[in-house]
């Protein structure tokens, strides 16, 4: 879903003839910790910046006069307000199986089917779990209002149990398909680092 700079951020960007990509040209950047990125400039666009998520790209719309500097500056802006509005979405239980099914068949081959997924309260030291025999999995509360990327990377964590029960090699093999594994593990481990503090639960993987 495109979002928008809201009003008072926008307001008129200057325009810069210097050091300014040809007018109309897209350009795939790849800033650290970030998915990967791509600029595309339009000389339609006056006084708005956009971006929207398509598939594991971040597309940034942008208007064609817009200095290189300020290039960067917006993209940084609109990376944070993609990430808080995906941190204020909830899926519900029917939601998550659809996801789960588009995860599986993105980076599992479609193998993991998961016969339900569902979010629970009774999970505080666990982000997530399954029972392989009933092709069911839960997932902690506590991941909602966590970034979109999150609760995609538990979600093919227990779709990954459901073909691989263990943590050995073959299990992280299969983890290695989705892109964003070792950033989310790091949010979690962010996550898991605050709750240890005096009079928090901890939660882990499993």
């Amino acid at each position: 879903m495109p979002a928008d700079p809201s009003p008072g951020l926008a307001g008129e960007i200057p325009a810069r003839s210097a050091a300014v990509p040809q007018r109309g040209a897209t350009r795939p950047i790849r800033p650290a910790a970030t998915s990967a990125v791509e600029v595309r400039r339009s000389d339609r666009r006056r006084r708005t910046v956009s971006a929207y998520r398509e598939g594991d790209r971040t597309i940034v719309l942008i208007p064609a006069r817009m200095s290189e500097a300020e290039e960067r500056r917006w993209v940084g802006v609109m990376l944070d307000k993609l990430a808080a509005q995906e941190s204020r979405r909830v899926l519900g239980d029917g939601a998550l199986v659809e996801r789960a099914a588009s995860l599986s068949a993105q980076y599992l081959g479609g193998r993991a089917r998961p016969a339900s997924v569902r979010w629970v309260t009774n999970q505080n030291t666990r982000w997530g779990s399954c029972t392989p025999a009933e092709g069911s999995i839960r997932l902690s509360h506590r991941l909602q209002g966590m970034p979109e990327y999150v609760v995609d990377y538990v979600l093919v964590h227990e779709l990954a149990h459901l073909l691989v029960p263990g943590h050995g090699p073959d299990f992280w093999r299969l983890l290695e398909a989705y892109p964003r594994t070792e950033r989310a593990r790091g949010y979690l481990e962010g996550v898991v680092a605050v709750d240890r503090l005096p009079h928090l639960p901890t939660a882990r993987e499993e």
